[in-house]
């Protein structure tokens, strides 16, 4: 009487169902989070991300859309919608005049802090329950994922190293976009 027996539809624990099930579970919860602070600033998550993308940066629109993972008309609407509320500007490459590059305006400063705090507050608040080791197994673990991910996506991008060598290596037609 004092063992439950899984339902069918859960995975069991360690298997590689399991495992698929959490990492997908994981990405829902991150994306929501991303989700509500863009609305809550009147953005789309794409804009969210672009926004990101352009605080250390001027990209041209070109590696933009590559780094948004977006063709350059789709860049082009995107960046005249940011434009026309102040949050981003295009200038001139000063080492091409035919290149624009896209640079974040004050006020794109300001929405992008403000919602990398709110984002920063919710991650803390769901990561509470970790111990400070189960955050920093995370934190690594996330890198190592995301580095293989990027380097799956780029055939020039260096693969992580971990204790036991390389992790992965990448396919001769992986795909250039990135996340």
């Amino acid at each position: 009487m004092g063992t439950r027996e899984p339902d069918a539809g859960t995975p069991r624990a360690g298997s590689s169902d399991e495992f698929v099930d959490a990492l997908a579970q994981l990405s829902f919860v991150v994306q929501s989070m991303l989700a509500r602070t863009a609305a809550k600033h009147d953005l789309s998550l794409t804009q969210l991300r672009m926004l990101g993308i352009l605080r250390d940066r001027q990209p041209s629109m070109q590696q933009l859309a590559h780094r948004l993972g977006l063709d350059k008309s789709s860049v082009t609407g995107l960046i005249d919608r940011a434009e026309r509320r102040g949050l981003v500007s295009r200038e001139t490459d000063p080492r091409d005049g035919r290149s624009v590059r896209v640079a974040i305006t004050a006020l794109g400063l300001q929405v992008a802090g403000e919602g990398s705090a709110e984002i920063r507050e919710a991650l803390v608040l769901v990561t509470e329950p970790l111990s400070a080791t189960q955050r920093t197994q995370l934190v690594r673990s996330a890198r190592v994922v995301v580095e293989t991910a990027r380097a799956l996506e780029s055939p020039t991008a260096r693969l992580p190293q971990t204790d036991r060598g390389v992790i992965a290596t990448p396919s001769a037609g992986a795909s250039q976009s990135m996340v």
